[in-house]
């Protein structure tokens, strides 16, 4: 199994609209591609004062090449739609994990 986590720190500013946006439209969408198994968003507890609220979306995939299929054919429109919505007001990484137990 293989989780591929987007961490993403966004500005409190929009905070509220960016998270509603995330769970009901980017999340079904990333979803409804049929890559991944499954998904969970948490919520960083510990904020440094005025920088913003941190979430790690994570979602499990059943294999590497599964995952490379979303990353070539549906993650860059997808990418790109949050990035033109939220322009300068996040910053985001993505790590790939591998489930051992």
């Amino acid at each position: 199994m293989i989780v591929y986590n987007v961490t993403v720190n966004i500005d409190p500013a929009i905070h509220q609209e960016w998270l509603n946006w995330m769970l009901s439209k980017h999340i079904p969408e990333v979803m409804a591609t049929g890559c991944f198994l499954e998904n969970k968003v948490l919520r960083l507890i510990k904020e440094s004062e005025n920088e913003g609220y941190t979430y790690a979306f994570q979602y499990m995939c059943e294999s590497q090449a599964k995952l490379e299929y979303y990353q070539k054919n549906y993650a860059p429109k997808l990418q790109a739609d949050h990035s033109s919505r939220y322009k300068d007001q996040f910053v985001a990484f993505r790590t790939v994990l591998e489930v051992i137990q």
